[in-house]
């Protein structure tokens, strides 16, 4: 039997275990059996087992089943953070593998957005244990300014399309543990901080009071934006400017000087930082900067949505920032 993905899977495929002998292909190689099949009236196959092939130089790669932005509920906060281990993953099992009454396994090879949460847990749990004094945003953050866009090959993260997944797909990019416990610099947030974005969403103090669980008045807001969060989401008119601040605390070098190496906007955006370089003195010090966004009168977007990033570097320690843009 051969098991074909329909157009939205892709290319996207997942060991199985199924009722009969079967060989999974993905949708255009799908395609291409069927038209075999349609072109002669005596079809003939042979499938051949070669073996287990591992360490496949594609990987990662980002599957159909996974969350994708925009942020239909906080456009100004970019999702996903970040992408995870979720397919072929060998996990423990209690029930049947073979959906046969009776039978059970110790073991199975399963997938799922279920799946890659557990891996990002179980990182931000080795990070605290690493960082103890660390905010959960500091985890996070750290997670996601060290993450990567590339696969074993050095080439560009693909989606099930085979095309290279864009900032709505893999966020900040695949996480990469051994850097995410070191830095350089995290976006911290405390909770109070998130009082005056909550309000800016539009919620009632007797909302956000369910929330902090303290009395509040919204007597302050925030565009989302404004937040500070290791990424941007940034809607622009043509001819608009906006500038939006980041404040980043050291937890790298003592005496360290962070600098921008690495911009990348989409044709019609530009963008400034002020200052260029950060220059710390101590750990936990904290210091801000500003980024403008300026898109031009003439309609040069590509598209409805555009992306690019910013990278601050000091020595070992790369700090990239991914952009999303809406063109209204």
């Amino acid at each position: 039997m051969i098991i074909a993905n329909y157009i939205l899977c892709g290319a996207s495929i997942a060991a199985e275990a199924h009722v009969l002998p079967a060989s999974f292909v993905g949708y255009k190689e799908g395609d291409e059996i069927k038209k075999y099949l349609n072109s002669t009236s005596s079809p003939t196959a042979t499938i051949l087992f070669k073996g287990t092939v591992a360490g496949a130089k594609t990987d990662p790669e980002v599957s159909y089943f996974t969350s994708r932005g925009p942020n239909s509920q906080s456009p100004g906060i970019l999702k996903p953070d970040i992408v995870g281990p979720g397919v072929d993953i060998l996990a423990a099992w209690n029930e049947s593998v073979d959906h046969q009454k009776g039978t059970k396994a110790a073991f199975n090879v399963v997938r799922g957005t279920s799946m890659a949460c557990p891996h990002l847990a179980g990182i931000a749990a080795l990070i605290k244990s690493v960082h103890p004094e660390w905010s959960p945003a500091a985890i996070k953050s750290a997670i996601m300014t060290t993450a990567s866009q590339v696969n074993r090959n050095g080439h560009a993260i693909i989606e099930e399309r085979e095309r290279p997944a864009n900032v709505f797909a893999i966020g900040s990019g695949h996480v990469n543990p051994p850097k995410a416990h070191e830095p350089g610099l995290v976006f911290d947030i405390q909770p109070d901080d998130y009082i005056p974005y909550l309000c800016g969403l539009g919620y009632t103090p007797e909302h956000v009071q369910t929330i902090v669980k303290k009395k509040v008045n919204c007597s302050k807001t925030i565009p989302e934006a404004q937040l500070n969060y290791p990424s941007f989401a940034i809607s622009l008119k043509r001819g608009d400017s906006k500038t939006y601040s980041r404040t980043v605390t050291n937890v790298g070098m003592a005496n360290s000087t962070y600098a921008i190496r690495d911009i990348s906007v989409p044709q019609g955006v530009s963008i400034s930082s002020h200052p260029q370089e950060l220059s710390f003195t101590g750990l936990h010090q904290k210091l801000t900067y500003k980024v403008t966004f300026t898109r031009g009168k003439e309609d040069n977007a590509k598209g409805p949505y555009g992306q690019g990033h910013m990278t601050w570097i000091s020595g070992k320690y790369t700090v990239r920032t991914p952009f999303s843009f809406k063109f209204e």
